[in-house]
């Protein structure tokens, strides 16, 4: 429950900078590029890390029972 609370006000420190920078700026990425508000970048950027951030969470927290499973299977295999 806490961890909820946190990234509820993380979000909303966020949401708050990037109401106070709405400047358009232009965005370049390879070939792409567009114009948007300096406040749709920060929040989509934001997202994007906390989303990158629980997937690795999740893929550590996989690990660690795949390694147990790996270790099980290695066992009954020499064994016959």
């Amino acid at each position: 429950m806490a961890i909820i609370i946190i990234l509820l006000i993380v979000l909303f420190l966020v949401a708050i900078f990037s109401v106070q920078n709405a400047v358009p700026v232009a965005i370049t990425f390879l070939f792409w590029g567009f114009e948007a508000s300096l406040a749709i970048v920060i929040f989509l950027s934001a997202l994007c890390g906390m989303i990158a951030g629980a997937i690795i969470i999740s893929l550590m927290r996989v690990k660690p029972s795949a390694k147990k499973e790996s270790r099980n299977l290695s066992s009954e295999i020499s064994k016959n």
